[in-house]
């Protein structure tokens, strides 16, 4: 191993053969430490960082002091963003040490490749990223000398456990192999810190004694960010007031089911906060507490906690996406839990559909020039229809249907755009005085912007807004979310019922209740409101159809006065466009009918064309968008000048911090856009207090840890197992042969390939049992040559009856093993119950999970079931059940449910040598019953021979004249013809 004292190293390279200087190029002070720390201890350690300090770097860097002569490095649990960005790195760092091509990068060791060619892959030496599910097979099978392993690098760590196939595979390298090492890695501390003892139950399971805590409030980091920080730009946007009173409403409703929650007093009261409740966390810790009592629960509870996600996207999807958008989810909302939800009938609730409805239009009558939203105006026209029809036109003129577009924009589209345009004015004074060089630093700057948002639809709808400016992409939303209301009246309605009529003013569909004594019909206002969307919609898709049939319809349809393709008519659109404001009244308009529907008025949102023509004139610095989600590491691709944090992120905020780090010389500027005084502030400043404190609680795990001896697995016997062996035994055989042991059988049980995805094969492994990994056709694990076994979790046992997959799988186990067994394990940390006592039901019905298992039972009479309540209780059981058993036969057990080239099924234990497609056919002819087929396969070798018996034979077979008789005829039966 390299020395601690210095991080440089020997790497060979065909005929290359260069020393890297101490410190690697572009490497940050901190990450030298981290890996001095690392290389002090041989066997490794388990390293724990803030989020985005560039672990991707720090992995590339060790995978540069790794040497072939060692053996092969292999990489584990690397998501395909996190191995692209480690490639990617180490790449660039041999590239800056050699020049020409790069050779033996680190590869890929996939199920695709042959054994063969993966046994000359690992003793090559060279490092490879690796599936736990392709390695752990190879060690069982011994495809892989445990030797020729150098090391272990482990990413994502926090999401081990003692059970996982990670713990599996380092367990029995580590009993064979003492020179490994295991390097694990972490940037997400709050993961580490949740259930109890995780951070030292995590070193437990690696075999490794030493935890590295490096968070962003260390010397060493700090020291290195700070030393020379990007200039930083904070701009607080206000949000709209429909946006305040939105999120404001979804507060009191999340504050609301909170409430609700801690009521049932059973769920820990000090995280139920709304500040929690803005994390994915937050759904892990109340799921996390309420699993074991979960059959327990109300339908109420259940809900709540579905609900208390939903609100949380609510608040997110407000300061992330425009109005249109919000106002879409909101309905698909309301037409999906409308039903169920608790939330929505909340007293604030209809404020939430209120307001983002405002955001996008109003819908009222005017009465005498002023647009009415009150059920005033709608009481009104109702008593109008009712008393006189046949009213004076002027008089029905006055109270018109009134769509009035709004289309706000997100406030910091405007904002985007301004800060863009600051940024090439400030470019071009810069060229005008001569100071370009100075101030962007290195000559080779691009002068890009790099704009980070949260998602892929975000970057799209942002650069269709720099390019075609803000109003045309709301007005592209508005038209989408019109058609859509088209395309979902135009589905067919499954109950074509009667409606009923509306018993008053509800809160959320807005019914006016009718005045007593009047035999007014009852009118609703969502049902006027959603005629007169379908009437704009209907304009929207009009226009669209004459714009495809050609260019000149299209051009007759616009008028040359407007601005915006209408779908109103052209006299609709007099005056000045830059005059019309969002609260201008509508003019008089001849084609207006006593506000009837299918000629609504459509009040054009034309507000900001100049504006938009203003900037358009202006010149913008090159962009570059970035979804945050995708999870690239690109500033050091792009090497932007100028970064934009239209939504910002801790991680994010940290990987600016470290680019500025690294390139020092470099201007960079950065601006942050926060909504002011909202969730999205609170949210970014409770992730940083989040991730100090569970750094604070793992400082203290770790000066409290009680690390054993023999945790580096230097105790661990060779046969991998830490399984204490019991006292008794030893003590009940002292009396023979003098205290002699007697040889101990090994237990083996032979696994499906498939079941390597779950964790039972390594708690088999940690009892002391040899595990053979094979490809099975028929059951999970063979126990015995008599015993099968089909394991189901309950998520599994449930999609396996409703496809009908289980009733096949029990169907082949018994038809080649005399004792099939279905095992039915349940999660240790929830209930060991399907349902609670009360649901249960006395009858059987079609959609019960015990209505389903009782007929599985009796249409199959020697499945045995078994109910596990964990994992180690399956290993017990299987001990149990293995006790009096022979071994299984590995060649055998492959062999079983797999037919020869001559269609036989070989190795039947029940001695069904047999054609099992013409048994079947065999059991359908006429005369044939399940008593006597079995004597009529052993009379025949085939159908053909069945054929040609005479009528004495088939008798015989048969055991009656009656059933040969009909066999006979239907065998002899003329085929018919047409001619």
């Amino acid at each position: 191993y390299l020395p601690a004292t210095t991080i440089s190293a020997i790497i060979h390279h065909d005929r290359h053969r260069i020393r890297l200087k101490p410190r690697f190029q572009n490497m940050v002070q901190f990450h030298e430490h981290i890996i001095t720390e690392l290389l002090e201890d041989s066997i490794g350690g388990l390293v724990v960082t803030s989020s985005g300090l560039g672990l991707h770097k720090l992995i590339s860097s060790l995978f540069l002091l790794h040497h072939h002569s060692q053996g092969c490095l292999l990489v584990l649990s690397a998501t395909p963003p996190q191995k692209s960005s480690i490639l990617r790195n180490y790449e660039n760092d041999i590239q800056s040490q050699i020049s020409g091509e790069v050779s033996n990068l680190p590869s890929e060791i996939t199920s695709d490749l042959p054994a063969n060619q993966r046994l000359a892959l690992y003793t090559s030496g060279g490092i490879f990223f690796i599936t736990t599910r392709i390695l752990i097979v190879d060690l069982l099978t011994h495809r892989l000398p445990t030797t020729a392993v150098a090391g272990l690098v482990i990413l994502n760590a926090h999401s081990l456990s003692d059970t996982s196939t990670e713990a599996f595979i380092v367990r029995i390298l580590r009993s064979t192999n003492r020179s490994l090492y295991v390097r694990a890695f972490s940037d997400r501390p709050h993961s580490m810190v949740s259930g109890f003892a995780k951070a030292e139950r995590t070193l437990k399971c690696l075999f490794v004694r030493k935890l590295h805590l490096w968070p962003r409030f260390q010397v060493y980091v700090s020291q290195d960010l700070e030393r020379d920080p990007p200039e930083v730009v904070d701009i607080r946007v206000p949000m709209s007031t429909y946006m305040i009173g939105i999120q404001k409403a979804v507060i009191e409703v999340m504050d609301a089911c909170l409430k609700e929650m801690r009521k049932t007093n059973k769920v820990d009261v000090e995280d139920l906060t709304v500040e929690n409740g803005l994390f994915k966390s937050f759904d892990e810790i109340v799921k996390r507490q309420l699993d074991p009592i979960w059959h327990t629960l109300g339908k109420r509870t259940k809900q709540l906690v579905s609900d208390l996600k939903t609100l949380r996207k609510l608040l997110d999807y407000l300061v992330r996406y425009d109005a249109v958008t919000y106002l879409k989810y909101l309905d698909s909302l309301r037409a999906s839990e409308s039903f169920r939800s608790v939330w929505i009938f909340a007293e604030s609730s209809y404020k939430i559909f209120e307001y983002a409805k405002k955001r996008v239009y109003h819908f009222g009558r005017t009465d005498s020039g002023k647009l009415g939203l009150s059920k005033t105006v709608s009481t009104k026209k109702r008593k109008l229809n009712d008393n006189k029809k046949d009213e004076d036109q002027s008089t029905s003129t006055e109270t018109r249907v009134v769509l009035e577009e709004v289309l706000e924009e997100p406030p910091k589209w405007k904002v985007l755009l301004d800060v863009l345009m600051e940024i090439q004015e400030e470019r071009d004074k810069h060229a005008l005085s001569g100071e370009e060089k100075d101030h962007l630093g290195d000559g080779d700057d691009n002068g890009i912007v790099l704009v980070a948002c949260k998602d892929e639809y975000s970057c799209m709808q942002l650069e269709d807004c720099i390019t075609n400016g803000s109003q045309k992409v709301m007005r592209e939303e508005w038209e989408k979310y019109l058609l859509s209301k088209v395309q979902l009246q135009a589905l067919p309605k499954r109950n074509a019922k009667k409606a009923k009529e509306p018993k008053g003013f509800g809160v959320l569909d807005g019914v006016v209740a009718s005045a007593p004594g009047k035999k007014a019909e009852v009118s609703s206002i969502s049902k006027q409101e959603h005629d007169a969307l379908l009437a704009a919609a209907s304009e929207v898709s009009k226009r669209i159809n004459k714009d495809i049939v050609g260019e000149d319809d299209n051009q007759k349809h616009v008028d040359g006065g407007g601005s915006v393709k209408g779908k109103s008519k052209g006299k609709k659109k007099k005056g000045s466009a830059g005059e019309k404001t969002n609260n201008d009244v509508a003019p008089e308009d001849d084609a207006m009918e006593g506000g009837c529907l299918n000629e609504v008025f459509l009040r054009k949102h034309n507000q900001g064309l100049n504006a938009e023509s203003s900037r358009e004139m202006k010149k913008l610095p090159p962009v570059v968008f970035y979804a945050l989600e995708s999870d690239k590491k690109i500033l050091d691709i792009l090497k932007p000048s100028t970064i934009i944090a239209y939504h910002p992120d801790i991680a994010f905020v940290r990987e600016v911090e470290m680019y500025k780090a690294e390139n020092p010389s470099r201007k960079a500027k950065v601006y942050f856009l926060f909504y002011e005084d909202s969730t999205e502030v609170q949210k970014f400043e409770a992730s940083v207090r989040r991730e100090n404190g569970a750094f604070e609680s793992l400082i203290r795990q770790k000066s409290l840890m009680m690390i054993p001896v023999d945790q580096d697995g230097r105790c661990l016997g060779l046969d991998s197992s830490n399984e204490p062996q019991s006292v008794i035994p030893q003590n009940l055989i002292t009396r023979k042969a003098g205290g002699r042991r007697e040889a101990e059988k090994e237990m083996q049980v032979i696994v499906d390939m498939r079941e390597f995805m779950s964790t039972l094969p390594n708690v088999l492994h940690q009892k002391g049992m040899r595990i053979i990994p094979v490809t099975l056709e028929v059951g999970d694990y063979i126990l015995s040559p008599l015993i099968c076994v089909e394991r189901k979790s309950i998520s599994d046992l449930f999609g396996s009856f409703a496809s009908g997959r289980l009733y096949h799988q029990v169907e082949m186990m018994s038809r080649y093993y005399r004792i099939p067994v279905l095992l039915i394990e349940f999660s240790q940390d929830k209930s060991f119950s399907f349902q609670s006592a009360g649901e249960i039901g006395d009858d059987v019905t079609p959609n019960s999970i015990i209505s389903k298992l009782s007929l599985l039972v009796l249409h199959f009479p020697r499945l045995r079931i078994i109910w596990s309540r964990s994992l180690h209780a399956t290993a017990e059981i299987f001990a149990s059940l293995k006790s009096n058993q022979d071994e299984p036969d590995e060649v055998k057990a492959i062999r079983v449910g797999v037919p020869s080239e001559e269609g036989v099924i070989e190795n039947d234990v029940r001695a069904e040598n047999y054609n099992t497609s013409a048994v079947e056919m065999l059991r359908r002819l006429p005369g044939v019953t399940d008593s006597n087929y079995r004597a009529i396969m052993d009379g025949c070798k085939s159908l053909a021979e069945l054929a040609m018996l005479p009528m004495e034979r088939l008798a015989e077979l048969m055991g009656g004249q009656k059933a040969a008789k009909m066999l006979r005829e239907f065998l002899d039966a003329k085929y018919p013809t047409l001619l």
